[in-house]
């Protein structure tokens, strides 16, 4: 099992306290948190992106740039960069951009956003989203693999001998593809060889294992080599205390909290996966994917879920609420306490190995 961190940077108020972090501090303490994680030896480092709401990761890869001059080793990757509302373009550039500050430390994850209002603040239709992702993909896919392109599609200007720059580091870098709702996407993802990432949140299991299986059918069907169908997973927030009773009674306001936050935005109630099936912490804790417990708790729930999704790699996030010393602390734990248990558990994986011949060429975890 390999282990990622993802921080989306939402900054909302406190849910408790309304207590506000300023952007630069949310933003200086992403840079931290991905330097503390290299040192302890997480495997990558994700940023996410989103343009609407109390969200600070519009310009992911001004992140990851900053992140890569103050790191060595770790992997960085996106969670997701939007792709339905971007220009392929710039996306190219931008991303090959962060790849060759890096070194070639760079893969990324690919999806069509889980907030309706970018559509709108882009002057987009959100009944074409998975219309955009299928073309702007496959744009962004030539881009970073051939030079003099030519092209021609539906929803944007043609084009005539481009070659975007900077270039990959070392090859084009490995696009994942993010999976929350719609068999669109991992439909993507298989026609063209490529892992997803399920995103594990906010609904019962059972709906990710849907699309994690009709992956993999479909990956085989399409003569991909199986061995190369990785599947990543997200999950519902990290919270480690001694005892699993413990976590729960400090995590419960936060939680609560939270839950209400994201009733005030008053989503579709028949959307799917915008809000959490969970609304209380023991529900969450007992049948969602929320990592709150003790580290021996939550590597048995890593070990659990894997059974069901046949993951490789796990990413988690740390509450941006909670004190930034206990966010420290969590991180710590996870790497020093939760890990090795998993590990021990599940056997070794080839993503990211020696093995992996796709792997971003300028990762060096063992």
């Amino acid at each position: 099992m390999r282990f990622q961190i993802l921080d989306i940077i939402f900054n909302p108020p406190h849910p408790v306290t309304g207590r506000i972090v300023s952007p630069a501090d949310r933003l200086e303490r992403v840079v931290e948190t991905a330097v503390l994680a290299e040192q302890l030896g997480i495997d990558s480092y994700s940023v996410g992106e989103r343009h609407a709401g109390e969200v600070l990761s519009s310009s992911p890869t001004v992140v990851l740039g900053a992140i890569a001059q103050a790191t060595d080793r770790i992997l960085l990757s996106t969670g997701v960069t939007v792709l339905s509302v971007l220009d392929p373009v710039r996306v190219a550039e931008d991303l090959c951009t962060v790849d060759q500050l890096s070194r070639g430390r760079l893969e990324i994850v690919i999806g069509k956003g889980n907030e309706v209002l970018q559509y709108p603040l882009f002057g987009l239709d959100i009944g074409k989203q998975y219309d955009y992702l299928t073309e702007n993909y496959e744009l962004l896919r030539t881009l970073l693999r051939e030079e003099h392109v030519d092209w021609a599609g539906a929803h944007r200007p043609v084009l005539t001998d481009v070659t975007t720059l900077p270039r990959p580091f070392s090859g084009p870098f490995r696009i994942w593809h993010g999976s929350a709702t719609s068999a669109s996407a991992v439909d993507l993802a298989a026609k063209w060889g490529d892992p997803i990432v399920t995103a594990n949140a906010l609904q019962p299991r059972e709906n990710y294992k849907v699309l994690i299986d009709r992956y993999r059918e479909q990956y085989a069907a399409h003569g991909h080599d199986p061995a190369k169908a990785f599947v990543g997973s997200g999950s519902g927030g990290l919270f480690l205390a001694d005892t699993t009773e413990q976590a729960i009674e400090e995590y419960r306001p936060i939680y609560e909290g939270i839950v209400r936050q994201a009733d005030q935005r008053k989503h579709d109630p028949v959307a799917v996966g915008k809000v959490t099936s969970f609304r209380t912490i023991e529900d969450a804790v007992e049948r969602g994917p929320a990592l709150v417990g003790s580290p021996e708790r939550v590597a048995e729930k890593i070990v659990d879920y894997h059974e069901s999704f046949g993951h490789v790699l796990q990413s988690v996030s740390i509450n941006h609420v909670l004190d930034f010393e206990r966010q420290k602390d969590t991180l710590r734990r996870f790497a020093e306490e939760v890990i090795p248990l998993v590990r021990a558990e599940l056997p070794p994986t080839t993503l990211w190995s020696e093995a992996d011949t796709d792997r971003a060429k300028g990762f060096t975890a063992a």
